[in-house]
């Protein structure tokens, strides 16, 4: 039975080539991701710094000071995993409004947006003096990452050349691990500032990409597919494209873009249409992909990870420090992954990164089990072995879940459905965000070694689920991507049937 299909589509690729235009333009779009590594990575790292718990969290801080608390429990806090969480709450309740945004007025405003409200959620972190201030501002960063994850995916996919969509489209992830490594330098230095304010140059360092992001938006130009659908003169949605593509040759490519508009948005119920049965392959997409992405637990190993090293034994310098090796490690898989994916596919790198992280995960599971008791640490040997082995897991995530998990999504919707199909795989990803992100203290202190078998198990659910129901998308232009439902094994029973019907009725 085959359970995976590549279509070859030598004879239906883009003319064009890599303009500097191009290249440019989405390496500042993808900016919007470096928002988003750079919180996941600043919010770990402030808490584990000792004067920052000590302002905002004293009750934790007085517990990291008690032999008498388990290892796995220091860090037991539903209020100090509210001001890691909080973030994502705020994102998801403004994914939906910014799919409106996005759809309406264009993909270039939700960028802009999303810039400005980071950098005033920026401002009030940087400055609070109390709890109530610092969570206030991490609503306005989710308001911020709401907008940025909902429209820079969409923008790069839609730039990008067909053959290449995947190595550009990866440049969100790979802006999210800049975007983490840079946060976790920041934290490695702000931590060594006497007199305990560095966690405040920390929090306010999230200003420069911030700044970045809102002015270098301002310059970017629309994507000829947003022109299109919102009604624009076709000419200027031409002149566009031979603009981004660097040929004359466009109308091929302008043709179904204008057909993919033309035929299928005259109902603006986009989430009604989605909700129909011959979209059930991209709506099943749209909520398993985001969901397995946070499955995997990276964002408890970007979110957490100086705490992780601190309850394995390591001191405060160290485990910040560590954080930056595995963030660097994850910027070089996902490098590895933007040159790779669009030759040896999607579903290949799915699988190798899969069997890496079900791996590592036992591994470090096992280790805690039989060496890390509730007190004491690690020895320095066994310390290292996870190090290594997080590693691992990090480079086996940036092969295949970080980049791919927003790929995906990106290149598979229809144009009609493209905005609010973005926004569910937004939405998802941000509730499981949370929901990981507000219990894992808590799973950590109960379930102690055990939580990495769980993340585990689920990295083994989410590879099958890849190899038997996820067909092959590289090299394919996003107004035929229908094809590859239409071909899988089980897809098609559910696409074919409806297009019949169709058919029949005409």
């Amino acid at each position: 039975m085959a359970v995976g299909l590549a279509i070859a589509s030598e004879n239906i690729q883009s003319n064009g080539k890599v303009t500097t235009y191009v290249l440019l333009s989405c390496m500042m779009a993808a900016m919007g991701g470096l928002l988003f590594g750079y919180d996941i990575g600043i919010a770990g790292g402030v808490t584990s710094m000792d004067p920052f718990l000590k302002k905002f969290f004293h009750k934790v801080y007085l517990q990291k000071e008690d032999a008498k608390v388990s290892n796995y429990c220091v860090f037991d806090s539903q209020l100090l995993t509210s001001f890691t969480s909080s973030l994502y709450v705020a994102g998801l309740v403004t994914t939906f409004f910014a799919s409106y945004v996005t759809k309406a007025f264009g993909r270039k405003p939700s960028i802009v947006v999303g810039g400005a409200a980071f950098l005033a959620g920026t401002a009030l972190g940087g400055g609070a003096f109390n709890v109530l201030m610092l969570i206030f501002g991490r609503l306005l960063l989710g308001v911020g990452v709401g907008f940025a994850n909902q429209a820079v995916p969409l923008y790069l996919s839609e730039m990008a050349l067909p053959r290449l969509r995947g190595a550009i489209s990866n440049g969100f992830q790979l802006s999210v691990c800049f975007g983490s490594v840079f946060a976790t330098l920041i934290n490695y230095g702000t931590e060594k500032i006497e007199g305990g304010w560095g966690w405040r140059v920390s929090l306010a360092m999230a200003a420069v990409p911030a700044s970045v992001l809102t002015l270098g938006a301002l310059f970017l130009p629309e994507t000829p597919n947003s022109l299109i659908q919102r009604g624009h003169d076709h000419q200027k949605a031409k002149l566009l494209l031979q603009r981004i593509r660097g040929t004359d040759d466009v109308q091929e490519e302008l043709d179904g873009l204008i057909e993919a508009s033309s035929s299928k948005t005259e109902d603006k119920q986009s989430l009604k249409i989605i909700l129909k049965r011959r979209y059930r392959p991209q709506l099943v997409m749209a909520i398993a992909m985001p969901f397995f992405q946070q499955m995997t637990g990276i964002n408890v190993i970007g979110c957490y990870a100086p705490l992780l090293y601190r309850t394995i034994g390591l001191g405060e310098s160290a485990s910040l420090f560590s954080a930056v090796v595995t963030g660097v490690i994850g910027t070089a898989s996902t490098f590895i992954s933007m040159f790779t994916v669009d030759r040896l596919g999607r579903r290949a790198l799915f699988m190798i990164g899969g069997i890496q992280m079900i791996a590592s995960q036992v591994i470090i599971g096992g280790i805690m089990a039989f060496h890390l008791k509730d007190h004491g640490g690690l020895s320095k040997g066994y310390a290292f072995v996870v190090l290594i082995m997080v590693c691992i897991y990090v480079v086996g995530f940036g092969l295949s879940w970080g980049p791919l998990g927003w790929l995906v999504p990106s290149e598979i919707f229809p144009l009609e459905i493209r905005s609010v199909g973005q926004s569910i795989t937004v939405a998802v990803n941000l509730i499981f965000t949370f929901t990981v992100s507000q219990t894992f203290l808590t799973m950590l202190c109960h379930f102690r070694y055990g939580i990495f078998f769980f993340f585990g198990g689920w990295v083994v659910v989410m590879t099958i689920f890849v190899y038997y129901f996820l067909p092959e998308t590289k090299s394919l232009p996003l107004e035929q991507m229908e094809k590859v439902w239409q071909e899988h094994w089980f897809w098609k029973r559910i696409v074919t049937e409806i297009s019949d019907k169709e058919h029949n009725q005409i």
